[in-house]
């Protein structure tokens, strides 16, 4: 991979530059147009300070010069899509008036905390129950087209422009375990896959390695196969990560990126179990989920405000996991935890 010169450094920051003004604008948007809580309601107070916006927006450009860094240094591609052709503008139109449909609908369930919806209209046939419900108070759960559609834009828009930059950080580690080896004989598995994107920035840097997503909804399976319909070497199953429908060591790399957050505690240490599991006796698991306490001080009191305003209703005790402990007691060894912006990036290693 040759190294970008300025143009490309340029473009990068104005590509961007201009999506963190995009999402930050339509995170601000969103918060104006919210509703205020009655009168006399009692608000949330969080056990420790809160940072200013000043200081997060800092801290995300350390992220995107971080992404820089690793673009320049040859580690990965810049994305495709920084800068968005005409038919990625419409889409983004399209999506933004999505957004803005859905938010009262959103909001209203976050008054009222109706977040049992998706249990009380879908059957619990092959699926836990802690899985049925409307997590950050989203329109259908994760269990349709519609939510598919939204979801990416959403997550964009809560971290201001900054989630793939994140997801992307996923892609040293990978690229360090595949160093030297014939990629075409390798394999990566995607837990809880989702709409693709991780999976996306793995083909578009490894089109060689065989990869496969799995991931418990249809509605999004079938969104990451049509997104990512151009890949060869990519296929998708649809599956519960608790019980993964694999061999033991199948793949070299494991990855789940925004899961571990979303599971109670048991599942936390199933999924742990299934993915050292299948990982093969010297390959890798990385996952890219949220910060907890203590990684980032200033941030405690963003992960005491987080469940309490997005339907979140197993994050505190993700933010107190000790992941050591439960990959460890999966047989896998802790290698590495380290902190990109509101996320953390932690790599284990199969004996």
């Amino acid at each position: 991979m040759s190294q970008p010169g300025l143009a490309q450094r340029m473009r990068y920051a104005l590509g961007t530059g201009a999506r963190v003004a995009f999402y930050a604008g339509h995170y601000l948007a969103a918060r104006r147009l919210r509703p205020q809580k009655r009168e006399g309601a009692p608000g949330f107070v969080p056990a420790h300070a809160m940072p200013s916006e000043a200081a997060i927006y800092a801290d995300l450009k350390r992220l995107m010069e971080r992404d820089w860094a690793n673009i320049a240094a040859g580690v990965y591609a810049a994305p495709h899509d920084l800068v968005p052709d005409l038919g990625d503008l419409a889409a983004l139109a399209r999506a933004s008036r999505g957004f803005f449909k859905d938010l009262p609908t959103v909001d209203r369930r976050r008054r009222e905390e109706a977040h049992q919806e998706v249990f009380e209209r879908v059957s619990r046939e092959g699926y836990p129950r802690y899985y049925l419900q409307n997590f950050h108070y989203q329109t259908d759960g994760y269990l349709s087209a519609h939510s598919a559609g939204l979801y990416d834009f959403q997550v964009e828009t809560l971290f201001s422009g900054a989630a793939d930059a994140m997801r992307r950080q996923a892609l040293p580690p990978i690229a360090e375990t595949l160093k030297g080896r014939d990629q075409r004989k390798a394999r990566l598995l995607d837990v809880a896959c989702g709409t693709g994107r991780l999976l996306g920035f793995v083909k578009d840097n490894f089109p060689r390695l065989p990869a496969l997503g799995v991931d418990l909804s249809p509605a999004y399976l079938d969104f990451a196969r049509e997104r990512l319909a151009a890949f060869s070497g990519l296929d998708f199953v649809r599956a519960n990560a608790e019980r993964l429908p694999f061999e033991d060591g199948e793949f070299d790399v494991a990855t789940a990126v925004f899961l571990f957050h979303e599971l109670p505690p048991k599942a936390r240490a199933a999924v742990a179990r299934e993915m050292a599991r299948v990982t093969k006796a010297g390959g890798r698991i990385v996952l890219v989920d949220s910060v907890q306490y203590g990684d980032h001080p200033p941030y405690d009191g963003l992960l005491d405000y987080f469940p309490a305003h997005f339907h979140e209703p197993y994050y505190a005790g993700y933010a107190r996991e000790d992941f050591s402990r439960l990959f460890g007691a999966a047989g896998a060894r802790q290698l590495s935890a380290e902190r990109a912006f509101l996320s953390k990036v932690m790599v284990f290693g199969k004996g």
